[in-house]
């Protein structure tokens, strides 16, 4: 999604020769790397009109996720005013699509037995509803046994069972088609207090209860410490015995937390292409850079200098020029954008008081820049102009007409006649 403000501020940065410079540098980071993305992530426009036609290509959206986590606090009607309008307008500055940071999380929601709160949920939903963004619902369990609430540890097993069995039904009928996905089960390589107490089916039924809430529901696995190659074996293993279980799982899951400052392109690039051999589409979902391994993190340090600012910058847009030159990922989803509701703050693209970092600039002369699709030209003398585009949602003036059309990654190509305009 993209506003008139960020058009112009896309060509402003473009024309920073610093950025121009950093962006020649990386885009050789592996051979190829354009190549792949031209290949996974551009299709074909075809437009029929007449002979001298005047024809404008502009790019609305991208087809791929480019997301961000969105804070309780946004949705609670705990940000302040000026925050919050703040916060709405840079996110959809900046994404097209957003996953619950907390509030849909079981702990979060009914942290006494019977309080359940959804208004949390409501106040978020109503603003991407209403904005056309698609919302991640993360999640529906957690079994790393210190986020499992001390009130249902206290439950015998068939209770246990039974409240399970209630929550998983009861949120997916609640937001039934509201929700693009959830994230069934979250980090059970690490952990399943569930699994432990109640056997290995567990996982296939809590999939089988949401379905009964919402049989069109997307269920997503969701793990960390993947991309790093650290626990990839033990992820590829889990998946592999889940599928033959029968759960249907709709996607793959893998956060972006656990590097440092930097991270390690060729694990990342392995993770993902062995991630791959399921069929199934993978999304970064929590990415953070810095990461959790960084000193920012583990210090607690809250400002950077200006050389690891530019450092940041370029570990950001490496990361995701890896991701999008994939053909198996679907997305990639920030775990935080402002430094005032962010667990890294160091890693936003704004700093408190809104100030962008060199980070946001990387980062929307990539997307709005880069990865952009705008031209215009003069139909030949069979009436026919025809451009290569990344995938996504465009606006086609023929003249003085316009239609709205999507150029979808599954067919590569769209074809479109100006007399239908």
């Amino acid at each position: 999604m993209k506003t008139a403000f960020s058009r112009l501020y896309c060509i402003s940065i473009l024309l920073s020769t610093s950025c121009i410079a950093g962006f020649q540098n990386v885009s050789a980071q592996f051979p190829g790397i354009s190549d792949s993305i031209a290949k996974y992530r551009k299709g074909t426009i075809t437009v029929k009109a007449k002979k001298g036609d005047r024809i404008v290509i502009e790019q609305l959206s991208h087809e791929f996720w480019f997301g961000c986590a969105i804070s309780n606090s946004a949705g609670s009607g705990r940000m302040n005013e000026t925050d919050l309008k703040n916060y709405r307008g840079k996110f959809l500055e900046n994404f097209n699509s957003a996953v619950t940071e907390n509030a849909v999380k079981w702990g979060d929601m009914e942290r006494s037995k019977g309080e359940v709160n959804y208004s949390v949920i409501d106040g978020i939903l109503s603003w991407t509803e209403a904005s056309g963004i698609p919302l991640r619902g993360h999640n529906l369990f957690w079994g790393i046994e210190q986020f499992v609430q001390p009130w249902v540890k206290e439950l015998g097993d068939d209770e246990l069972r039974e409240t399970i069995k209630n929550r998983a039904m009861t949120i997916t009928a609640k937001y039934r088609g509201r929700f693009a996905e959830y994230d069934l089960n979250n980090e059970m390589v690490h952990g399943n207090y569930y699994e432990k107490r109640l056997g290995r089916d567990i996982t296939r039924q809590m999939a089988e209860w949401a379905l009964m809430g919402d049989p069109d529901a997307k269920l997503w696995l969701n793990d960390y410490d993947i991309l790093t190659g650290n626990k990839l074996p033990e992820y590829l293993a889990q998946i592999r015995d889940l599928l033959k279980q029968g759960v249907p799982v709709a996607g793959i899951g893998v956060q972006g937390h656990l590097h440092s400052d930097t991270f390690d392109r060729a694990e990342l690039r392995r993770a993902l292409d062995s991630l791959a051999q399921f069929g199934l589409p993978i999304r970064v979902t929590e990415f953070n850079m810095p990461g959790q391994r960084s000193k920012f993190y583990t210090q607690k340090i809250t400002e950077m200098t200006p050389a690891e600012e530019e450092l940041k910058a370029k570990e950001l847009v490496d990361y995701y020029r890896i991701c999008f030159a994939h053909p198996a990922v679907e997305g990639i989803l920030m775990w935080g954008f402002w430094a005032g509701a962010n667990w890294i703050p160091v890693s936003s693209l704004y700093r408190r008081d809104w100030s962008p970092t060199p980070a946001a600039v990387a980062y929307k002369n990539l997307i709005f820049g880069e990865w952009w699709t705008k031209t215009s030209g003069i139909a030949g003398r069979k009436g026919i102009f025809e451009t290569k585009a990344f995938y996504g949602k465009y606006r086609i003036t023929v003249n003085d007409k316009s239609y709205e059309l999507i150029l979808p990654s599954g067919t590569g190509s769209v074809t479109v006649d100006s007399s239908a305009f």
